[in-house]
């Protein structure tokens, strides 16, 4: 491609993002689903306009690894400690039942490979949690009891579903799974996360230093890029996906990093998380979208055989899959009856998070491209009901529960 072709590819890619992302906005869905959208009307399953050539692919790649780490900068790890038990069953039994759940469906009731039903439960494992928080916000309960469970519990299901994908990715390139395979995976995590804070704090001092002494605009962002680019190499070095740099990066530089995970940064560090995170939205939001559209360019709903009873039995016994392993979790806490049906129901969204899962089953070759638009429908489907279901479900509770449940 002529480099001047690209440059249109890429400004139909961003127009098209921002124009869905907005209508989405506007009907009440999640910005999320508008671009992935768009990426299906421009790609091979509708207008066939673009394909997912080798330079969008590239800059999809940082879209995820900035994606990532976004989501690490955002984990609050204070929220365990004050949420307490209530959010670890929540957060445990909403990654584990699904994950379970899942891989049952696809390889006892569908018989397929172990490893394709592995990276199914893997992807019905992940949460959004900038969805529900989102409408929590809009109802002013995020700072209630069920509103910081349910923050507590997106915390532990960030932090295991990024292990989950760095070994769901090395089974995928080391030929299978293996215990090996595992205890190196985990050893590498254990050291991303050991090395990720003493950096980030040689590297918060470097750059409170140098941005007192630089007149010149953009060394935050230029530094923390950076930083972030450095970590997916090393993470790729050590066996490990690029994704895993990025969240060890973020959550190295959050507001709220505390032990286990290592040493808070002292002095410069809210301020610090609080500047990064607004110098660098303007680079996230540039790059994130390009990665959704990408998901919605590699699906190819003209290839798949709608008439087949696979594609269909396949994606409702997932979406009950999805939806009943996340509630599970909500439903065995001890609250009032209304806020576990919240709670289970505020996890359900996959996002950004489960798209990550299943794009990496794709470009490993392990989801086909059926299983893959399945999970996508799914994942669609679990993204924009549960806000609806939330508005739902706080419109049913009597004044009276509210108001003794505030916090």
């Amino acid at each position: 491609m002529e480099t001047y072709d690209f440059f249109l590819v890429l400004l139909i890619i961003l127009l098209a993002a921002r124009v869905f992302a907005e209508l989405a906005n506007r009907l009440h869905f999640p910005s999320v689903i508008g671009e992935l959208i768009a990426g299906v009307v421009l790609g091979p399953s509708l207008l066939g306009w673009i394909e997912p050539i080798e330079a969008i692919k590239f800059m999809a790649e940082i879209g995820i690894i900035l994606l990532l780490f976004e989501v690490g900068l955002g984990t609050d790890v204070k929220r365990l400690t004050e949420t307490g038990l209530q959010s670890v069953v929540v957060a445990l039994l909403g990654f584990v039942t699904p994950f379970l759940l899942g891989f049952t469906v696809g390889y006892w009731a569908f018989g397929l490979p172990l490893l394709v039903s592995l990276f199914i439960g893997g992807t019905l494992t992940a949460t959004s949690i900038g969805i529900t928080m989102r409408v929590l916000i809009d109802l002013k309960r995020q700072h209630t009891p069920e509103g910081q469970i349910i923050l507590g519990a997106a915390v532990l299901d960030d932090v295991f579903g990024v292990v989950l994908l760095a070994l769901l990715y090395e089974f995928s390139i080391g030929g299978g799974i293996s215990l090996n395979n595992t205890a190196k995976i985990v050893m590498v995590v254990g050291a991303f996360f050991f090395i990720a804070p003493i950096v980030a704090k040689l590297m918060s001092v470097i750059i409170k230093h140098f941005e007192e002494v630089s007149e010149i605009p953009g060394l935050i962002p230029t530094m923390i890029v950076s930083l972030v680019l450095f970590f997916a190499w090393l993470a790729h070095e050590m066996g490990a996906p690029m994704l895993l740099g990025g969240f060890a990066a973020g959550l190295a530089l959050s507001r709220r990093f505390i032990l286990p995970f290592g040493v808070a940064l002292h002095g410069w560090g809210p301020v610090f998380a609080e500047k990064i995170e607004t110098e660098m939205a303007p680079i996230t939001q540039l790059f994130t979208p390009i990665f959704f559209v990408t998901v919605g360019l590699s699906l190819n709903l003209q290839e798949i055989d709608w008439g087949s009873t696979f594609i269909w039995s396949f994606s409702l016994s997932i979406f009950a899959v999805a939806v009943g392993g996340k509630l599970f979790g909500g439903l065995l806490i001890s609250r009032p009856w209304p806020f576990r049906w919240i709670i289970g129901v505020s996890i359900i969204p996959r996002g950004e998070v489960g798209l990550i899962f299943a794009e990496l089953g794709r470009e490993s070759g392990i989801l086909t491209n059926e299983i893959y638009a399945g999970m996508i429908m799914v994942i669609a489907l679990t993204t924009i009901l549960p806000p609806f279901a939330i508005k739902f479900l706080y419109n049913q509770l009597p004044p009276s529960l509210m108001q003794k449940e505030k916090a």
